[in-house]
């Protein structure tokens, strides 16, 4: 049996919640591995809601072990937040069912102030952050000056990170205009929410490392996109953190040899949010409707998601970097009644044509799709779970996405609802 790695291949926002729900059932351990609660996943199941941002998807799942592993950036009383969300909803989160890895960087106050104060100065230069600090947080990581769920219990150590982190940070804010960082304020915060936090925390590593031992099922969750990749992403529009399928080893510490399986999910057309390029955007009625019908509205921020033409593209790109062993196509309800749909194959520029998106920011800024126009379909394909509900043009319209991807489609998504899913592939069978 294979541990699976679950991605996003596009921009983020491709239901990467419902496919590492559906696919929970069938491992026994459910492992985030990067970001932070920018991103966030919605559930809906049997008719109820779940807004998740930095649990895993299995949490809701009974007799399942969710983890927060250390390449992630955490937000203490944002945890905290939504583990009584959930409460409120019924799931019961403790120690049982959560571990938060003990050399997971902290996200402070701090870090989202320097984040919101950071973007207002950036004028037409913003990146388009969500203004909670996981960024900041990130390069106070790599500063080796971060605050670590390990040091909340040892107020020395804590106190010798305080020392380190704002001598950096009260230089920062003052060039900015800020005040400087109320030590006390932030030690009597830090104080209040550890006693909430340090019984989730352990060694995440070794967990993971003796339940592959015993043979256990590991699904790593992703968050955000392929191309939002701090190295293989829309440069500099992108997240602080490696999205790819490689970042699962490294943010949970349990090596690379102990992933079987890649399963990069894509919607059936593009979306994304905030600032960047986005070749295939439609900025018309179309685009509109793809958004409407779609509910093209972030998780965690509530902006629109810009929406366009399936790319095949930037999917083949990610599905290379991300080493992508097969696809899980969401959405493909929204494309119902369209009369045809198009798939970008390429791009020109300069007279060139072009088969992978350039690295330079202008470059990517001038690049326009090359299109191949496929028939829709009039049915509904909403709710079906097996190829023979869908119309025949709608498995004409995967198969083609398959070939231009060059990675076959392992599941096909056409609702928001846990079982409206069709498996094509079973990820965990190596």
């Amino acid at each position: 049996m294979a541990n699976v790695v679950v991605v996003g291949a596009q921009w983020g926002d491709e239901g990467k919640g419902k496919i590492v729900d559906w696919l929970s059932e069938r491992a026994d351990i459910v492992a985030r591995f990067q970001g932070g609660h920018n991103a966030g996943h919605t559930l809906v199941i049997d008719g109820v809601t779940y807004k998740l941002s930095l649990l895993p998807s299995g949490i809701v799942r009974a007799g399942k072990l969710s983890v927060i592993g250390s390449g992630v950036v955490l937000d203490p009383w944002a945890l905290i937040d939504e583990i009584g969300r959930l409460a409120a909803q019924g799931v019961a989160v403790s120690s049982a069912n959560l571990i938060v890895a003990e050399n997971t960087a902290l996200i402070l106050p701090l870090h989202g102030e320097l984040d919101r104060a950071r973007e207002a100065q950036a004028g037409r230069g913003r990146i388009g952050t969500t203004g909670r600090g996981i960024g900041p947080a990130y390069e106070d990581k790599v500063g080796r000056r971060s605050v670590r769920v390990a040091d909340l219990a040892d107020p020395a150590t804590l106190a010798a990170r305080l020392d380190r982190l704002l001598v950096h940070h009260d230089a920062l804010r003052r060039g900015l205009g800020l005040d400087a960082v109320d030590r006390a304020a932030l030690e009597a915060a830090l104080a209040e929410v550890a006693p909430r936090i340090l019984p989730f925390a352990g060694p995440v590593w070794k967990v993971l490392a003796e339940a592959r031992r015993a043979g256990r099922r590991i699904l790593f969750e992703g968050a955000q996109g392929a191309l939002l990749d701090i190295d293989f992403g829309t440069y500099p529009f992108v997240t602080s953190s490696n999205t790819l399928a490689g970042m699962a080893a490294t943010g949970t510490g349990l090596g690379p040899g102990a992933i079987g399986y890649v399963l990069g999910i894509a919607k059936a057309y593009t979306t994304r949010v905030g600032e960047g390029p986005f070749p295939t955007e439609l900025t018309d009625a179309t685009g509109e409707r793809m958004g409407a019908r779609g509910r093209e509205f972030g998780t965690v921020t509530g902006r629109k998601r810009r929406c366009g033409w399936f790319d095949a593209v930037l999917v083949r790109q990610t599905c290379a970097t991300s080493g992508v062993s097969g696809i899980a196509l969401t959405k493909l309800d929204v494309l119902d009644g369209f009369e045809e749909l198009r798939i970008c194959t390429g791009y020109e520029l300069d007279g060139e044509l072009l088969d992978h998106l350039p690295a330079a920011a202008d470059r990517q800024a001038r690049v326009r799709p090359v299109y191949e126009t496929v028939e829709g379909w009039a049915d509904s394909t909403a709710g079906a779970r097996s190829w023979a509900e869908l119309p025949a043009a709608a498995v004409k319209y995967v198969r083609r996405i398959e070939e231009l991807v060059r990675c076959p489609v392992a599941l096909v998504s056409t609702s928001p609802e846990r079982e409206d899913t069709i498996l094509v592939t079973d990820p965990f069978v190596d």
